[in-house]
């Protein structure tokens, strides 16, 4: 990757934005610096540099609430499930076709943004958890392991079970540490994890805390709503733009 100054100073500056995005929304930092840093450098680059920032503002987010133990045996089977899909999914970011990779995460952003700007909040039945579980967790690991991004469709499914707030937030946490780890075991595994990548994503840390810290400043003087809806409105603009780069 070229480390010169003006990209170090916008993958920082992203990591920046995105951990913004996500001290105000709960969510977002991956969706963000993928689709930014996937527009950059290419998209097995762009996840390299994920891995630490992702993991921490992640962790931290799974071990903040009260229920730990009992969301991890609910979605036990949605975890595993996320990390078979995963390392199946990761063939398609390491064999080098960063015009498919950079079209599906095109096309995964504008699937996200739109069910959230459009469709109506899901209600899924607790009798069907069981045997949506796996098939939502694979679904994931597999746009997980091919783009780098892991929100579609976890989170539209986890929102639609009608948990509490704070189950809902350590949910997705979960959904979220282990897709982080299960994305930076498949890249290990196709030798496209290096040492380099893993340096700058540590100190990609840094500006994803800051973010964050800023983006708690800001939910309390702006609207949830109204960011959240430009924020969609941004990853709409991003991912149609990726599928015209991927295509020309």
């Amino acid at each position: 990757m070229d480390h010169s100054t003006w990209l170090l100073a916008a993958i920082f500056a992203t990591f920046f934005v995105a951990g913004m995005v996500k001290g105000v929304t709960g969510m977002g930092l991956p969706t963000v610096a993928m689709g930014v840093l996937g527009a950059l450098i290419s998209p097995l680059s762009a996840a390299s540099l994920l891995i630490v920032p992702s993991f921490v503002t992640n962790v931290w987010q799974l071990l903040a609430g009260p229920s730990f133990g009992a969301l991890a045996r609910r979605f036990l089977l949605l975890v595993l499930a996320v990390t078979v899909g995963t390392f199946a999914g990761s063939y398609l970011l390491a064999d080098g076709d960063t015009r498919l990779t950079t079209a599906a995460l095109g096309a995964a952003l504008i699937v996200y943004a739109g069910h959230a700007l459009l469709a109506r909040q899901l209600r899924v039945p607790s009798r069907l958890e069981p045997l949506l579980s796996p098939i939502i967790g694979l679904v994931t690991g597999l746009l997980t392991g091919a783009t780098g991004v892991f929100v579609v469709p976890a989170v539209p499914y986890l929102q639609a079970l009608g948990l509490e707030k704070e189950d809902l937030v350590q949910a997705l946490g979960l959904s979220f540490t282990v897709s982080t780890v299960a994305l930076a075991g498949a890249l290990a595994w196709h030798g496209a994890f290096r040492i380099d990548n893993l340096a700058l994503s540590a100190l990609a840390i840094v500006p994803a805390l800051a973010g964050m810290w800023a983006g708690q400043i800001i939910r309390n003087r702006v609207s949830p709503g109204t960011f959240r809806r430009w924020f969609l409105i941004c990853l709409l603009v991003l991912g149609a733009e990726m599928i015209v780069k991927a295509a020309f």
